[in-house]
């Protein structure tokens, strides 16, 4: 059975995204990645990938179609297969699915209106 196999990320909405990662960063030591906003934990015990910790725009549509001001993202040992159980269970499930050099990302929501993030980190899926 696929599964999640460990926390990916924290994504909320700010007024001013920029203005309170300088605030974490200043207050808290947040090292924060001006390509992205954000910043990056380590946790090896999770395997492959990081926990990314990110602020975007109150406006933002990223989140759609859930009206809630966070999304989670949780790493996955394998999209497809989990995607695929999801549906078969009568998951909304985002018929989207991402690929790149970062990895393959797919979108479910909640019996609540949350909006998951689901991530399987390059080197997660083994041939």
């Amino acid at each position: 059975m696929a599964k999640v196999i460990g926390l990916g990320g924290f994504f909320f909405k700010a007024r001013d995204p920029k203005a309170l990662a300088e605030w974490y960063a200043k207050h808290l030591g947040l090292e924060i990645n001006p390509y992205f906003g954000g910043t990056k934990f380590r946790d090896d015990a999770q395997g492959p990938g990081c926990i990314v910790w990110r602020p975007f725009k109150d406006d933002t549509q990223y989140f759609a179609p859930s009206d809630k001001p966070f999304m989670i993202n949780f790493r996955v040992d394998d999209l497809d297969a989990l995607l695929a159980q999801l549906r078969g269970a009568g998951v909304e499930v985002d018929a989207k699915v991402d690929k790149s050099e970062y990895g393959a990302f797919g979108w479910i929501m909640d019996p609540e209106g949350n909006r998951l993030e689901l991530w399987q980190p390059p080197a997660a899926k083994q041939p």
